[in-house]
């Protein structure tokens, strides 16, 4: 059997005949699987941008390259600690450097490293990655996937807005204080629902309110394309300017929402209990607030109990369960941010600084992409966190990593894709959707 040496040049395994529920054995290759995901990014990429950034200045025996292999390596294996990172490479010196020249660091080296090299380069190195993937593979960050051709009503990107606190140690991180006894850090996220991918990112600390970060997040949309926001980012002179842009727009309404009903757009209909197009009452809000404005009530099924929900959007041509639909689809931000939560290590922190905090969750968000382009390339059935539990117990293994994703399973029946944003979309994927019989 023949060594896969190249990614895209794996073949699958040959398996004999009548061995149906056996795991096929994996196809060895020159590379570890470390070495594999690393692959992924360009070559001379990390030193270019260290050189833009000035940081290969502040980089002596331990290179910004061996940085970025040891945070990875890090979040792929759940190290708790300096100490836990640092001894888990220096047992595997000699693997790690075929990972292009990747040296292990002392405790010291690396919580210098955290501590003062400029975190942006971790920032600037996710975002030219993720474009590096798209161009290598358009369908897996731009185009639409198959899934996606297949929906009739809605042709358009959908991007969902939201943020997640991150807990921190409050006796440790004095910067990071937004309560008296709590300290956290907050990743305010614009995530594409198509291909479940982030379009952009900003991290900061959690006293920050939602609010005053959505003219970031929104800034990079374009006309026609439709946003879901939650109401923490209700911000009506921000709704306005959305409007005036030509996107679309679906929010969660306040509950302190005051505003007269200009016209009924549809009369109640099952879960749908009004639809109209309103104006606020407030003078003050009313002069920011967009030109047309429509409020939508439904009932939702929120764990099993029916709940009614106010939303607001700028479309007035779809039907309002479609509206309630889009804003359901907002749940899926919340399932990304469970799956890194989940598996990558952004629960325990190998600095105390700020700067240590923003290159780890940089690095876990560029683990995140890694992973991902991994399983797209190898069609994985399954679901992320069993993807990450694959790479992590076998990631000084060499056996070629396409060919072991492809061929492993141990459980019988269909899986659950990574990104099934089709049944997440529309009333005509769902069972229980709103306004639909049950």
């Amino acid at each position: 059997m023949e060594k896969g040496a190249d990614w895209l040049g794996a073949r699958l395994p040959v398996t004999r005949q009548g061995a149906k529920n056996q795991t096929p054995k994996p196809v060895r290759s020159q590379f570890s699987i470390l070495r594999q995901i690393c692959n992924f990014i360009p070559e001379h990429l990390v030193a270019k941008l260290a050189r833009a950034k000035g940081v290969d200045r502040k980089a002596r025996t331990f290179s910004p390259w061996s940085h970025f292999v040891t945070l990875i390596y890090a979040q792929l294996t759940h190290a708790l600690s300096l100490n836990d990172v640092c001894d888990g490479l220096q047992l595997s010196r000699g693997d790690l450097a075929t990972v292009r020249g990747a040296s292990a660091p002392s405790k010291n080296a690396l919580s210098h490293a955290n501590k003062e090299r400029d975190a942006s380069l971790a920032e600037t190195l996710f975002w030219k990655v993720l474009e590096h993937l798209g161009a290598l593979r358009p369908d897996f960050y731009g185009g639409r996937s198959k899934a996606a051709k297949s929906v009739w009503r809605f042709r358009r990107t959908i991007q969902l807005v939201d943020a997640t606190v991150i807990q921190l140690v409050a006796n440790c991180l004095d910067w990071a204080k937004h309560r008296r006894r709590k300290a956290a850090a907050k990743c305010h996220l614009r995530l594409d629902l198509q291909s479940m991918l982030p379009r952009f990112a900003i991290i900061d600390v959690a006293r920050e309110h939602d609010v005053s970060r959505a003219e970031e997040l929104c800034a990079g949309l374009r006309p026609g394309e439709i946003v879901v926001m939650d109401r923490g980012y209700v911000d009506y002179k921000h709704l306005a300017v959305l409007d005036e842009r030509e996107v679309s727009f679906v929010v969660r309404a306040k509950r302190n929402l005051a505003c007269r009903v200009t016209n009924v757009l549809n009369a109640p209909k099952g879960r749908i209990l009004a639809d109209e197009e309103i104006e606020l009452i407030d003078p003050v809000t009313s002069q920011h607030a967009p030109k047309r404005l429509r409020r939508v009530v439904a009932m939702v099924e929120v764990d099993g109990k029916d709940m009614e929900m106010v939303f607001l959007t700028n479309n007035l041509e779809w039907a309002p369960s479609s509206v309630a639909e889009l804003y359901r689809c907002r749940w899926q931000i919340e399932v990304f941010f469970k799956q890194i939560k989940q598996t990558l290590q952004i629960g325990d922190f190998l600095g105390h600084n700020a700067n240590a905090v923003r290159w780890q969750l940089w690095t876990a968000l560029l683990s995140y992409v890694l992973l991902r382009f991994a399983g797209f390339i190898s069609s994985w059935g399954h679901g992320f966190s069993r993807l990450w539990a694959v790479v992590r117990s076998a990631l000084w293994k060499r056996y070629d990593l396409r060919a072991l994703l492809e061929s492993y399973g141990t459980a019988g029946g269909s899986f659950r894709g990574l990104a099934q944003a089709a049944q997440a979309y529309f009333p005509m994927f769902c069972r229980h959707a709103v306004g639909q019989p049950r």
